[in-house]
């Protein structure tokens, strides 16, 4: 690769206008930065549904070891269920939290053994052996990146839905609705017309084990993606543009906000005013509250303090006061606050006025 660098370096600006290196790398430590830099990045990522990652799954596997096996039937439908079973855990995580308590990055190299592994314990051994199968997907290949213990369970049961034996029986349902099932057994280009032609196009709720109202946390999830994506490129635009400054409109939102601060609750004077007594256990209420709001207001306070400090350059910009000032300018909550503040899904402007009010009601 530093050879490969070299080489690069001494090539003309533009040699010819046909003239192109494509480049194939694993994770490198060795890879040259500046190859990294110059170069157009692509990477490949899982389609997106269920029938598109189960399409891209068969278009890989290789006709000729597709017949290879004794036991073709029970090949066949267990690849099956082997790539729904792939298909279903990579969508699972646009559900969020409902899907996967982490978000896992599974990988075709875990599809690929487990399908190898498939292969090989039907060959050798004469009754299928379905607790080494499920024990070798479930906790070594793709287990072996899930680290919550109920994900680890999730993920054993979601298995065994798809290595049985029912799986071996004709037109099996996998869904109660029937709308997904065991195909007829084909050749490879039948397995790939089947799922083309046959499963929905648009995955459904059931197949997951979930509610019809998940898919409303999968829709929230992927606008707040979409809507995020635009306001950084508005951002940007916005800071190029004419008239004020993305630092000026974050000094002004800082600042405004900073002169509505009240002074932070006294405590001692708070005590001696509503003592704690057995007869009045209002007063322990209170005092626990005025002391999480002092603990608030000193965490906004001081962030928006250094958001003025950092835009005159007094203080570095680190990556939780980047976060405060990114917030800041889309009109959000920054995180910092959240993890302090009560619950509330308001807007910036109105989670302040909120706040101010909840302040002069303590």
């Amino acid at each position: 690769m530093p050879t490969l660098d070299g080489l690069i370096e001494d090539l003309e600006e533009d040699p010819n206008s046909q003239f192109r290196i494509w480049l194939t790398s694993m994770p490198s430590d060795k890879f040259p930065v500046t190859i990294l830099q110059n170069g157009v990045k692509a990477t490949i990522e899982p389609p997106k549904g269920l029938r598109s990652n189960i399409l891209r799954s068969y278009l890989a596997i290789d006709p000729t070891e597709f017949e290879s096996c004794d036991k073709s039937a029970a090949y066949k439908c267990l690849m099956w269920g082997l790539c729904f079973f792939n298909a279903l855990i990579l969508e699972r995580r646009k559900f969020g939290p409902l899907g996967w308590n982490i978000a896992y990055e599974f990988s075709n190299s875990d599809l690929s053994i487990s399908q190898a592994q498939l292969m090989m314990f039907l060959t050798h051994y004469e009754k299928i052996p379905w607790d080494a199968l499920r024990y070798m997907v479930a906790e070594a290949n793709y287990g072996g990146r899930v680290t919550d213990p109920n994900d680890r369970v999730t993920i054993s049961l979601v298995l065994e839905d798809f290595y049985c034996a029912e799986m071996l029986k004709p037109n099996h349902k996998l869904v109660e609705s029937g709308k997904y099932q065991v195909p007829p057994l084909g050749d490879l280009s039948s397995y790939q017309d089947y799922i083309r032609e046959v499963l929905p196009a648009n995955d459904l709720t059931e197949v997951f084990g979930l509610h019809e109202n998940a898919e409303m946390t999968s829709a929230i999830g992927l606008t707040d993606g979409m809507l995020a994506t635009a306001l950084s490129l508005q951002e940007a635009a916005t800071a190029g543009g004419a008239g004020k400054s993305q630092d000026d409109l974050l000094n002004e939102i800082a600042a405004g906000i900073l002169t509505r601060l009240p002074v932070n609750f006294d405590m001692d004077g708070a005590a001696k005013k509503h003592p704690i007594k057995y007869e009045d256990s209002m007063n322990t209420v209170l005092q626990q509250e005025l002391l999480r709001y002092n603990k608030l207001l000193s965490v906004v306070r001081s962030s928006l303090v250094n958001v003025g400090k950092a835009i005159k350059g007094e203080v570095p910009l680190s990556l939780e006061l980047e976060a405060v000032c990114t917030s800041l300018f889309n009109n959000q909550v920054p995180e910092v606050w959240h993890k302090r503040a009560y619950p509330s899904l308001k807007p910036l402007a109105s989670w302040v006025l909120d706040f101010l009010e909840r302040l002069r009601f303590m």
